[in-house]
C-alpha cells in the first residue's frame, strides 16, 4: 500500500518555543554545533487507489495543518 508522508512545521516567522527549548538543552549538553531547531508534526497516510496531489494538499491544509501559521510539505511515493 503506497504511503504519503506529510510534514508540517511552523512558518519561519512564527515563534517556536518548543524548538527553542530543545536548542537550549542541546547547548547545555555540549552540542553547540546545532544552531537552530524547528519542531513539527509528521504524518504517514496509507493510500489505497488513486488520489490526486490536489486532494492530498487539500487534506493536509484543512485537516493536518493550520495554513495561517504552518507550512506543509508532501512526500509522494515514487511512481
Amino acid at each position: 500500500m503506497p504511503q504519503v508522508v506529510v510534514d508540517v512545521v511552523l512558518k519561519p516567522e512564527i515563534s517556536d518555543p518548543q524548538g527553542q527549548a530543545v536548542l537550549g538543552a542541546l547547548g547545555r549538553l555540549g552540542h553547540t554545533q546545532v544552531t537552530g531547531v524547528r519542531q513539527g508534526k509528521h504524518f504517514v497516510l496509507d493510500v489505497e487507489g488513486a488520489i490526486s496531489r490536489d486532494d492530498l494538499e487539500r487534506i493536509a491544509e484543512t485537516l493536518l495543518a493550520n495554513p495561517v501559521i504552518e507550512d506543509v510539505e508532501l512526500h509522494l511515493p515514487e511512481a
